[in-house]
């Protein structure tokens, strides 16, 4: 059966502004767009001439005592998705409300402000999303207001398997009071299951709002609506992290080769590196994605390790228990279901209290967080199960860990060149560790699949780590081991589509002839054009260790100059390698551009909030 599809209306507007209002929405992300309707709204509801500050964001969309503000910082997109559902929300309720990521936030607005709701993630240990750098930094500085008429709540994001959980919004929560705001409720503090913590956290964000803001009875035109008026919801994203693709394992091929023990300088650990790079189809998902963003795998826990745990514990995987009204074996828990390979705080205390383990507990001080974050780095819960021995039931277990979290993969490609594909670089956790070995829980899963098994996958968009709209400006990119991931996704993109910027690309890996990932690939882009530099520090094939930040201090003077004639600079991979850059940055800018630390400092947040200075980092 056919049913007739709506006729879109003919457009009123002449061809010369069609190419004007394409100039203008090209590359807004949703907020923005959301913004720009209910802009447009207001002017036709009152016959209005455009008013430059409000399309130059120097005014408020409507009155503070008539509307919340909501603002996210978000670095993988669960605080932006998180920000948006306590927006609509609002807006369904009848409340004015506008939605705003941290780095587009009018700084000098927030002494006007009187209802705030800040979403953030905490990044790696306690820093800031690179969005909300310069927000944070403000609010956090001597510029900051006093705040005596704000009225606010702070929602944060994290990871219970670093030690500095939520971190940034604990910051920023304790800073606002401190200028003299009023907490309207307690902070959330959202673990990897976000919604546990952040439905409540909007619940209660919206009664306050419903008592503080008095929805009126027509719709004002100041008001920023989060969709065109008498719009119909896009429908929503086809693929998600609880509704993942199966994508087909095209191709599975180790890329790090094996090393010649024997040669000078070696230093090994007990396996060598096993870097996989594999080629998933996405033929027939509709999925999409840009250089830049991630692939959510939904893995399971190796066998293996499942094994250990419940070994470790004595228990029947065949045991049935059954958590939210759900009934599964306990061993369908364990490899589906929950966490084995990321530990936390509250499974910890937990433990620790069953057990009766006091060298565990007292390692959960807060004096104590620096051998706490290093439990954290060095051991699997099967560890801590065999090292401090704890008499677990398995329905206590299943309740007692942390919700299985898909692991997040950079896209090694892009689109304009690989077609309905995406690759991944992925380094293969098999270690020996406390005496057995260990297994990382989605590079496991990955690594195990043949050509023609499938993989559960979905987009993670990426918006702040893109290549340049503008294809004539230059990038530097550093990518040490699989964070070169992106960078082949970049490449490829401006090659495709005939950027005419240069591209430089700093790698580093520990040897040459085993970790120089995608070696011949970079000869052939150097030969063709598509790489117009190429700069590799190979750390233990010497006497004295070399990385990329020292290759950048090398070249300082060449990195000076790119910055600024407008060049974008991308860092991707470790967190302690990401540090390592920065500084390596600031003493660059210290140096040739004849700056103090402070101004230095300041220089390199001015290109993260111009979207010039981007990093993925985990």
């Amino acid at each position: 059966m056919s049913s007739a599809q709506p006729v879109p209306a003919p457009s009123p507007l002449p061809d010369e502004r069609k190419a004007l209002l394409a100039r203008v929405v090209d590359g807004l992300d949703a907020p923005s767009l959301w913004w720009l309707s209910g802009y447009a709204a207001g002017l036709a509801q009152g016959h209005a001439g455009p008013q430059l500050s409000l399309l130059q964001g120097h005014a408020p969309l409507a009155a503070a005592t008539q509307r919340a503000t909501v603002v996210y910082g978000s670095q993988t997109g669960n605080a932006k998705r998180a920000a948006e559902k306590l927006a609509q929300e609002l807006e369904a309720a009848g409340l004015g409300v506008r939605l705003l990521r941290a780095d587009a936030y009018p700084q000098r607005e927030l002494a006007g402000e009187r209802l705030l709701y800040i979403v953030i993630s905490t990044q790696g240990e306690g820093d800031p999303p690179d969005d909300a750098i310069g927000l944070v930094e403000f609010i956090a500085g001597k510029r900051a207001p006093k705040l005596p008429e704000l009225k606010f709540a702070v929602l944060g994001l994290g990871d219970s398997s670093y030690a500095d959980f939520c971190g940034i919004g604990r910051r920023l929560d304790a800073r606002l009071a401190e200028l003299g705001a009023q907490r309207l409720f307690a902070l959330g503090e959202a673990d990897l299951d976000i919604d546990s913590i952040a439905a409540p956290w909007r619940a209660q964000a919206l009664t306050h709002a419903r008592e503080l803001l008095k929805a009126p009875a027509v719709p004002l035109a100041t008001v920023t609506p989060l969709r065109p008026h008498g719009a119909v919801s896009p429908p929503p994203v086809a693929w998600t992290p609880e509704r993942p693709f199966s994508a087909e394992v095209l191709l599975n091929q180790r890329i790090s080769g094996r090393a010649f023990r024997n040669a000078p300088f070696r230093q090994y650990g007990p396996f060598d590196k096993d870097v996989r790079h594999i080629e998933l189809s996405l033929a027939g998902s509709g999925l999409h994605y840009e250089p830049g963003d991630a692939l959510g795998v939904r893995q399971r826990n190796p066998a293996p390790l499942v094994d250990a745990v419940l070994q470790a514990l004595r228990l029947d995987g065949d045991e049935a228990v059954t958590q939210a009204e759900e009934t599964l074996p306990l061993r369908e828990w364990l490899a589906g279901k929950r966490e084995l390979t990321k530990l936390s705080r509250p499974f910890l205390a937990s433990h620790a209290a069953l057990g009766r383990a006091e060298a565990l507990n007292d390692l959960l001080a807060p004096a104590r967080n620096a051998e706490f974050a290093a439990l954290l780095g060095d051991h699997q819960l099967v560890d801590v199960l065999r090292r401090w021995p704890a008499p677990w039931e398995a329905a206590e277990l299943v309740a007692a860990l942390r919700p299985l979290a898909p692991r997040l993969y950079s896209i090694a490609s892009s689109r304009k060149r690989v077609g309905e594909e995406a690759h991944l670089t992925v380094d293969v956790l098999d270690y020996q560790a406390h005496g057995h070995a260990h297994l990382g829980s989605g590079s496991g899963f990955l690594a195990a699949l043949d050509e023609g098994a499938h993989a559960p996958v979905y987009v993670e968009a990426n918006e702040r780590f893109r290549v340049p709209a503008d294809a004539s400006r230059d990038i530097l990119m550093v990518g040490p081991g699989t964070g070169v991931a992106p960078f082949r996704g970049f490449v490829q993109e401006r090659a495709e589509t005939g950027a005419g910027g240069r591209n430089w690309l700093l790698f580093g890996a520990r040897h040459f002839d085993t970790g120089f990932l995608y070696q011949t690939e970079w000869q052939d882009a150097l030969r063709n054009g598509e790489l117009h530099r190429l700069d590799v520090a190979f750390s233990r094939d010497q006497a004295e260790k070399v990385y990329v930040q020292q290759r950048l201090r090398e070249n300082g003077r060449e990195v000076w100059d790119w910055l600024q004639n407008g060049a974008h600079f991308y860092v991707c991979g470790a967190i302690a390698m990401g540090k390592d850059v920065h500084a390596a940055l600031l003493d660059i800018a210290s140096e040739h551009g004849a700056l103090d630390r402070d101004a230095a400092s300041e220089y390199l947040t001015k290109l993260q909030t111009e979207g010039r200075y981007a990093r993925d980092i985990y």
